[in-house]
């Protein structure tokens, strides 16, 4: 097969949260990049809005086929060099074909009717990487739901980040449907200049359920044994903790809502110092 990926030009660089950072042990890095790679990838044909659904479908399950070794293709080279990964470092596949399975359902599923579906969605899109980084560290699988509900928060934070983009570029709507009835809002609110009343009810509906996650993620970094993965998760809770804060404050339809490169290192310097003292 030819080229199959669609890069979007986005890098770790483009993300709200460290990858592969140097709080990371230097051996473990290349694995992280791999897990990386693959899922940059994967996301990019995903929400690639030039292909039909079923094109992105059947790339996506060229990936899973060549992440658990049933083909070759060198046009899968990313799911290749991330199986390789998974064999030096015996984690399972299960992580990275999570991540597949979500982006599949990205391709043919643009409403979420609640926030459980939700929040399913988030377990399979978001939550794997948790995972990954826990194996690859030897941390204890009974932190995966602390992690899983620090990923999952994430994923939601992008999604508010992002509502207006996601709808305009790919008619994704993450916020729940119900949410929406129940506020009296519509998508179409989404194309406007500023949140409406409405609208903003639905937001705050879900930086309340991202404050609950966060509660439970906040355990995650004094429960690991590994010191820079802790020290690591705890720089990434602290920077979602002020994302949540400003999203609890800020119009993210009037402008996205981020962190300036000194709130982003002043977040994290917070983060650390709640882990040691």
């Amino acid at each position: 097969m030819g080229t199959v990926e669609t890069p979007s030009g986005k890098g770790a660089g483009d993300e709200n949260f460290p990858v592969g950072s140097w709080l990371i042990p230097r051996d473990l890095r290349p694995h992280v990049a791999a897990y990386y790679a693959f899922a940059r990838a994967i996301d990019d044909i995903a929400d690639n809005p030039a292909l039909p659904a079923a094109e992105k479908i059947a790339r996506l399950d060229g990936f899973a086929a060549a992440l658990v070794g049933e083909d070759n293709d060198p046009a899968y080279a990313k799911a290749h060099k991330l199986r390789q990964t998974l064999i030096e470092t015996a984690i399972p596949a299960a992580h990275g074909l999570d991540l597949i399975s979500a982006f599949k359902q990205d391709a043919v599923k643009p409403r979420y009717e609640n926030w459980d579906e939700l929040v399913d969605y988030c377990l399979r899109s978001a939550a794997p990487v948790g995972r990954f980084l826990c194996d690859l560290h030897g941390e204890d699988r009974a932190l995966y739901p602390l992690s899983d509900a620090l990923c999952n928060a994430l994923q939601v934070i992008n999604h508010l980040q992002d509502c207006a983009k996601d709808y305009a570029e790919m008619d994704r709507v993450y916020l729940p449907q119900d949410w929406m009835r129940a506020e009296g809002a519509t998508v179409e609110d989404l194309k406007l200049a500023a949140a409406t009343p409405n609208l903003r009810r639905v937001l705050d509906r879900c930086v309340a359920g991202t404050e609950v996650l966060l509660i439970e993620a906040r355990k995650l970094p004094k429960a690991m044994k590994h010191r820079s993965l802790a020290a690591e998760t705890a720089v990434i809770v602290s920077i979602a903790d002020k994302l949540t804060e400003r999203l609890a404050h800020e119009d993210p339809i009037a402008t996205r809502v981020e962190l300036s490169k000194v709130g982003y290192l002043s977040a994290a310097m917070r983060g650390l110092l709640r882990l040691w003292f």
